[in-house]
């Protein structure tokens, strides 16, 4: 059946676009989460809508699973492909379509790199807010899938926030758009329920966001402190005086090494933590408030304060944070990234329980984070050639996600569940919870052919509910399909 499969994708799309070669495929076997791998059947790369359709309508057809991937950035096996299916690569569809600054808009297929849209928008006085540590290399179509954030979503809010148009390929193979440059579309924010459904409702062809006017000004310090404790303490004060940054991002002293050793950050010595601030707005807000920030950071304890002078000084500030997750493989052959949320109050305490996990596990964990919205992405280091340490690894990771659940957090801040995160779902959503989500996906993909095994943790049935057996046309009859 797939050798047939692959001889009809053949057909539509041409040699050069479908690779069945083992050796070849093997180039796609996982995402940015290489702890999972998994060979796919088919490789299909489109460079058209109607291309991916085709190919949609295929594996439909044949009853064959198919996974949407971007750049292959993400970290949590979201993008994992399956055995038996058609891994639909996106990354030749590039081209930022239109610039539209007079609506704030801009349009673009889902291959395109994140930053290259603040780039092309930079011109006319825009940029695209949402900036993942991976914007060099991710792609917008992965965003969209993830809800991706970065380190001004803050301020700024996740991809969610700033998509209010998609193209997508249903699981039926048909096209449909959603939205468009209006801000807030009447009827129900199937956007919103697409933006983060990592790939189970199907694929993003094209994408309207929303461009961001450039500030005024930009102020970013970087404080030292010895302790996390007090790295802690200093983001709870500023927020609790009303300032909202842009960014407030804090890094311990393991990540604060990765970073030195991958990158020469020159970060203070001695420190045990970092918190780069940053504040964007009108000249005369961002001063007042930026004082405000340096005399919280030193009433916390601060031992060093740097203020950016230039661009170039506020670049060398974010280059250690941004190449943080990489960074780590200088000093660890292995390592698993977790991304779970807490209260921001509960830093301190959180942490000092992620050290005594690590200790008591005989692992080490680095730590680096949005401190200001509590999102913590946590390095467990290991050596897979040791045996039994990536099963400690994992077991910390899990403790770990059981840590934020059990303060009030969430599994995932913004690398989504994947395949990683499938098992910890119960732990946060009942039965009730569960299949209520399951309504929404079967309304979609009553085949569950769109990236299955990822998001939930055991199979369930669509049976009789919303989409089983009710033709496509009825099904998105109030939404434009072509």
């Amino acid at each position: 059946m797939l050798d047939d499969l692959a001889k009809r994708l053949t057909a539509r799309l041409g040699p050069a676009k479908v690779i069945t070669d083992r050796q070849e495929l093997r180039t796609y076997e996982c995402d940015g989460l290489a702890h999972y791998k998994v060979i796919p059947a088919i490789v299909a790369l489109p460079h058209t809508t109607a291309e991916v359709a085709a190919v949609v309508r295929e594996c439909q057809a044949a009853k064959v699973p198919f996974v949407a991937r971007g750049s292959g950035t993400g970290l949590s096996g979201g993008a994992l492909p399956h055995a038996d299916g058609v891994l639909i690569v996106t990354a030749q569809m590039r081209d930022i379509l239109e610039i539209d600054p007079a609506a704030e808009r801009a349009v673009v297929q889902p291959g395109v790199i994140n930053l290259q849209v603040t780039q092309a928008a930079t011109p006319h006085g825009y940029y695209y807010a949402p900036d993942p540590s991976s914007q060099q290399i991710c792609s917008i179509g992965g965003n969209v899938a993830e809800n991706s954030g970065g380190a001004h979503c803050l301020k700024y809010g996740f991809t969610t926030n700033h998509v209010t148009g998609l193209e997508i390929v249903t699981p039926d193979g048909d096209v449909v758009r959603l939205g468009g440059k209006a801000p807030d579309p009447p009827g129900y924010d199937l956007i919103g329920a697409f933006v983060g459904s990592e790939g189970t409702l199907g694929v993003a062809t094209e994408v309207t966001v929303r461009l961001t006017r450039l500030p005024e000004t930009v102020r970013t310090l970087l404080a030292a402190f010895a302790s996390t404790d007090q790295a802690g303490a200093a983001t709870s004060a500023i927020i609790g005086a009303g300032v909202v940054p842009a960014a407030i991002e804090m890094m311990d002293a393991l990540a604060i090494e990765a970073a030195e050793a991958a990158v020469a950050c020159g970060y203070p010595e001695g420190a045990g933590a970092v918190l780069i601030v940053e504040l964007d707005g009108p000249a005369a807000e961002v001063e007042a408030q930026f004082d405000q920030v340096t005399r919280l950071c030193d009433d916390n304890g601060a031992f060093e304060i740097r203020i950016a002078a230039d661009d170039a000084e506020r670049a060398l500030f974010w280059k250690g944070r941004k190449s943080a997750f990489a960074a780590v493989g200088r000093i660890s052959p292995d390592y698993i990234v977790q991304d779970g949320v807490i209260p921001r109050t509960a830093l301190p305490e959180v942490l000092r329980r992620i050290g005594d996990l690590a200790r008591d596990h005989g692992v080490r964990v680095a730590n680096v984070f949005h401190a200001g919205d509590g999102n913590l992405h946590p390095l467990v280091l290991f050596d897979d050639a040791v045996p039994g340490q990536a099963e400690r690894a994992e077991d910390v990771s899990g403790a770990i996600i059981d840590l934020c659940i059990e303060y009030g957090g969430s599994i995932t801040g913004e690398h989504g569940v994947g395949a990683d995160k499938a098992k910890y779902m119960p732990r946060m959503f009942g039965d009730d919870d569960l299949d209520t989500m399951q309504l929404v996906r079967c309304a979609f993909d009553p085949d569950r052919l769109a990236n299955p095994g990822k998001i939930f943790p055991t199979p369930r049935l669509c049976g009789e509910r919303p989409g089983r057996g009710t033709p496509a046309a009825d099904r998105w009859k109030d939404v434009e399909v072509f």
